[in-house]
């Protein structure tokens, strides 16, 4: 069998963020549930005599990479651009003992999707590619992020 399979595992976890001269409201420190679907595609591995036999990717390993690259640095943290006055902000910030992740892109659901890509597909074995990200801000409200748009 050489179909190829999407698989999509879905995440969860807590970000404030800022945007820095921006015209509205989010250029106050905020957060947002965030939730984050991550679909990979590949062949099933066909070795009936190994333990990942008809797997793309076992989910724990697509897991494990996520929450590396992303749930573990991003949960509970404030984003912010450290290339702007916010990396003044953020040192206070952390100076008191607040979690502070430095990117060096203004912090929307739109750049935060390209950098999650980036790390992810970093890490994915040889034969599995990222085919999609879902970033979900709001309730009503995300961004998606396609390889085949890339």
């Amino acid at each position: 069998m050489n179909a190829r399979i999407r698989l999509t595992k879905e995440f969860t976890f807590e970000t404030g963020h800022a945007l820095y001269g921006y015209d509205g409201l989010c250029k106050n420190v905020h957060g947002h549930s965030y939730k984050l679907a991550v679909t990979v595609i590949g062949t099933p591995l066909n070795d009936p005599s190994h333990v990942k036999h008809g797997m793309v990717i076992d989910f724990s390993v697509l897991k494990g990479i996520v929450k590396s690259e992303v749930v573990t640095p991003f949960d509970h943290a404030t984003v912010l651009n450290a290339s702007t006055p916010h990396a003044a902000l953020a040192d206070q910030m952390e100076a008191q003992g607040h979690k502070i992740q430095r990117v060096d892109y203004q912090p929307t659901c739109e750049n935060m999707i390209v950098d999650f890509a980036a790390r992810i597909q970093k890490q994915l074995p040889d034969t599995v590619q990222l085919y999609a990200l879902k970033l979900r801000e709001t309730g009503t409200a995300y961004a998606e992020w396609f390889a085949h748009d890339q």
